[in-house]
């Protein structure tokens, strides 16, 4: 059942319904009109005609695979029998034929690709033979074999874009949970490191009284966001849900600094007046998470830091961020991986790339290390 038959079940309920209306219609006005003095034959291709138009219309109880079968095998049999025995005086195979071509298109579009490549010729062939009951042959043989060509053509064009579209869903929704699983490796990074730094500045320092309980209160809140944080991604990678904005922006940076200055060396934040209302929110989330990542480097690989400075310029060719730091020159990412890290750098590389912009990292001209990104305007890119 399709999602606008779940969300209108009154509404697929009346299609339903047209649908067997015309069809057995087709199927009176054709007996009506041809065959005023019933024969036998005539009997075999009304009963026929009505099994298929049934067989036509969708059902929640009985699968396409099982009633496109039983219409085939109906008509199959009735054609058989009506070609090599006694035709039919006249017919045309209205509402028979366009019941199966109902069932053609929905087998070639939604049946597995086995089951359709089994029933869809089977499906046409009988289309194509339900005219040729008539006695004489006549431009109702003609029209079906071509509705038959056009429709199995159409239907099989469909096909392949709903493939490509599902294909193209799938590409989107495993980079999606990349780029989840890069921002759970940024949050908790950033929150563990930050555990950890207080609970080994609490092992080593003498704290007792209002100190000691300051410094096991922040353990408790970066434990508390660390918690949050991984609960809320991790939700979203089992449910498969995709986010529509970015989960922080340029307010964070801020909220980022102060937490950062709390616990760490002081950080100096230059924001461009402004920026924020100027800076589109995918950039302005690529700089949030440059600098949580680039921060959370200055902890593990920057011991010595005293100072960090963070700038944010807006410039003709897009966004400037430099995160600097007056420590040591941290480990090679090489070094930093065979200890099982230095995937953060590699991720900030991605997403900025991602968004036709550069990132590097190195010394920075008066000492210490530097991280350095340029994140074009909105809509341009270099790809």
């Amino acid at each position: 059942m399709t999602g606008w038959a779940r969300a209108h079940p009154h509404k697929a309920t009346a299609a339903k319904a047209a649908l067997a209306a015309v069809l057995l219609f087709l199927v009176g006005f054709e007996t009506v009109a041809l065959a005023r003095q019933p024969t036998h034959p005539h009997a075999i291709v009304v009963a026929a005609a009505v099994v298929v138009c049934l067989c036509a219309v969708p059902s929640r109880r009985i699968p396409l695979t099982r009633r496109a079968g039983l219409a085939v095998a109906v008509s199959l049999a009735a054609s058989v029998v009506l070609i090599a025995g006694q035709h039919a005086l006249r017919v045309w195979g209205l509402g028979e034929g366009i019941a199966l071509l109902v069932l053609l298109t929905a087998v070639v579009q939604r049946a597995p690709a086995r089951t359709a490549a089994v029933l869809g010729p089977l499906l046409g062939l009988s289309c194509v033979l339900a005219p040729m009951r008539d006695i004489r042959m006549g431009v109702f043989t003609v029209v079906y074999g071509v509705l038959t060509v056009v429709v199995t053509a159409y239907s099989m064009i469909l096909r392949w874009q709903d493939a490509a579209r599902l294909r193209d869903l799938a590409a989107v929704r495993d980079a999606e949970r990349l780029e989840l699983a890069r921002e759970l490796h940024d949050v908790i990074a950033h929150h563990v490191t930050g555990i950890v730094v207080s609970a080994r500045a609490a092992r080593f320092t003498a704290l007792d009284g209002p100190r000691a309980g300051d410094a096991f209160a922040r353990i408790e809140t970066a434990g508390d966001e660390a918690l949050g944080a991984m609960r809320r991604l991790v939700r979203v990678l089992r449910e498969g849900e995709a986010r529509t904005t970015p989960v922080a922006g340029l307010a964070e940076v801020r909220t980022l600094a102060d937490a950062f200055t709390r616990t760490g060396p002081p950080v100096t934040l230059d924001l461009e007046p402004g920026l924020d209302r100027a800076l589109p929110p995918e950039v302005a989330a690529a700089v949030h998470r440059i600098v949580r990542e680039s921060l959370t480097n200055v902890r593990k690989h920057a011991p010595d830091a005293t100072a960090v400075r963070v700038t944010v310029h807006a410039t003709p060719h897009g966004t400037e961020l430099r995160i600097a730091n007056d420590g040591g020159t941290p480990a090679r990412p090489t070094e930093q991986q065979s200890r099982g890290g230095g995937f953060g750098l590699a991720g900030l590389t991605e997403r900025a790339e991602a968004l036709g912009g550069t990132l590097t990292a190195g010394p920075a001209p008066e000492g210490g290390w530097q991280v350095t990104a340029l994140l074009p305007p909105a809509g341009r890119t270099d790809h």
